[in-house]
């Protein structure tokens, strides 16, 4: 790259795994950042598929009360 940039490698894709758990909150915790919102995609790597399966186990998650909606 001319920027001196790499490109990360999506987790889940490196990890083989075909299906987000919503139910796994240490790994959606690690997704979300210090005010609870869903880190973008540019930041964490992820591929544009993993990303939608991602938020979708979060806003699932959040909608049972196994993550915060709001941190104070």
């Amino acid at each position: 790259m001319a920027n001196g940039f790499k490109k990360r490698q999506c987790y889940f894709c490196a990890e083989n795994i075909k299906c987000i758990d919503y139910k796994d909150v240490n790994l959606l915790e690690r997704y979300l950042s210090q005010y609870g919102k869903i880190v973008c995609k540019r930041r964490t790597g992820t591929c544009a598929r993993h990303q939608r399966m991602l938020a979708k186990a979060m806003k699932r998650a959040r909608h049972i009360a196994l993550l915060p909606f709001v941190v104070r």
